[in-house]
């Protein structure tokens, strides 16, 4: 699970920065890993109550410097003003890490291979696991998203207090 840190403040200045868009998470972690130094783009699940009650698929960055000099690993989604959830709620389940170098050769081999489709997100090495029929990517994808979903269920359960 989440063992890091959602800073809230960088990622609604990255967002701003890149001028990040709803509904593009691929695209503004994308756009956020080429804009920070020392970037770690991933792909996973994003988990949280309330509609749309499973996880959602998701992407972000990591970082591991903090803007006065310390080392401290902290999440940096740049998607975070289109949430419309307090930091508190969210829950990051990684499924997919790349640096800035794997992502850019990722997403230019994905380019020339399949020039219809959207380049992100990458998923990585087959064979691809499968979650009803819905395909997710590598095993990471699958161990993931049980992950978010148990997080999900335990975040929806109905207070029986």
């Amino acid at each position: 699970m989440m063992d890091k840190i959602l800073d809230e403040t960088a990622s609604l200045q990255i967002a701003k920065q890149i001028k990040s868009k709803a509904k593009n998470h691929f695209d503004n972690a994308y756009n956020a890993a080429l804009a920070t130094e020392g970037a770690i783009y991933v792909q996973g699940f994003l988990a949280f109550g309330g509609k749309p009650y499973k996880p959602v698929e998701h992407a972000w960055i990591e970082a591991s410097d903090m803007p006065d000099g310390t080392l401290r690993e902290r999440i940096i989604d740049p998607n975070l003003p289109h949430l419309h959830k307090n930091a508190q709620e969210l829950y990051y389940f990684p499924a997919h890490r790349l640096t800035v170098e794997e992502l850019k050769a990722a997403v230019e081999e994905a380019k020339e291979d399949y020039p219809e489709d959207d380049p992100l997100p990458v998923y990585g090495k087959q064979p691809y696991e499968y979650y009803g029929d819905q395909m997710l990517g590598p095993k990471e994808y699958l161990e993931a998203y049980n992950l978010a979903e148990a997080k999900c269920k335990q975040l929806n359960q109905p207070n029986l207090n």
